[in-house]
C-alpha cells in the first residue's frame, strides 16, 4: 500500500535517468490507520515494517510501477493487548497472513503535484482494487550526507469487510463496537537503489 506514495512522488522528477529504482526507507516510511472505536472516538495505529520498490519511467512517469510489503505483526496500536488481539483470527490473522502487499496496476496526474496510483491490495488473504491519492515532492532533496531523497503522502479508504474482516460485537445503546471505514496514511521517504 504504502509504496505508491514514493513512486508519484518521483513521477515528476527532471533529470533523473528514464528509467531509475527507488527503495522505501523503512526508517523514515510508515503507514497509519484510523477507525472509529464505539461511535464515540477514534483508535488509530500503524504497522512498523514497510519495505517496497519503485521503478519510475521518466519519460513516461504513468508507466511507472511501485510495489510494497508490510509485515502484519508490526502493527502497533500503543496497546499491548489490543495489538495481540489484532493479530489473532479475529482481525489479521497475523500467523496466516504474516504480510500485506500492494502492486500498482496504473498511475494517472491528478493536478499540480499529485497523483492517483490505483492497484492491488492483498490483506487477510483477499485481493482488493483500491485507489491512493498521493502528493510528493516533485523535486528531490539531498541529506546531509548529499545522498538525494524523495518524499510525500498517499491516502486510501478502504472498508474492513472487504477483505473479510468482519469481527464486531453490538452496542446496548446500538451500533457497533468498531466501524467498517479505515482511513489510511503513508508517509514516505524513497533512496535511489544502490547498484
Amino acid at each position: 500500500m504504502r509504496a505508491v506514495v514514493l513512486l508519484t512522488l518521483v513521477l515528476a522528477v527532471p533529470g533523473l535517468a528514464p528509467a531509475s529504482t527507488w527503495e522505501l526507507d523503512p526508517a523514515h516510511t510508515g503507514v497509519q490507520f484510523a477507525i472509529r472505536h464505539l461511535m464515540v472516538s477514534t483508535v488509530r495505529g500503524r504497522f512498523g515494517d514497510v519495505r517496497g520498490t519503485v521503478t519510475l519511467d521518466d519519460a513516461d512517469p504513468t508507466r511507472s510501477s511501485v510495489t510494497a510489503t508490510i509485515a502484519t505483526a508490526s502493527i502497533d496500536t500503543g496497546n499491548a493487548k489490543r495489538d495481540a488481539h489484532l493479530r489473532e483470527p479475529d482481525f489479521f490473522d497475523a500467523r496466516r497472513y504474516p504480510t500485506i502487499t500492494f502492486v500498482s496496476k496504473r498511475v494517472a496526474a491528478a493536478g499540480d503535484g499529485k497523483w492517483t496510483v490505483v492497484g492491488d491490495l492483498t490483506l487477510h488473504g483477499v485481493t482488493k482494487e483500491i485507489a491512493l491519492e498521493v502528493e510528493g515532492s516533485p523535486v528531490p532533496t539531498s541529506d546531509p550526507n548529499g545522498k538525494p531523497k524523495l518524499g510525500g503522502v498517499a491516502t486510501a479508504k478502504v472498508k474492513r469487510s472487504d477483505f473479510g474482516i468482519t469481527w464486531n460485537k453490538p452496542l446496548d445503546a446500538g451500533g457497533v463496537v468498531l466501524g467498517n471505514d479505515v482511513s489510511v496514511t503513508i508517509d514516505v521517504e524513497l533512496n535511489p537503489k544502490e547498484q
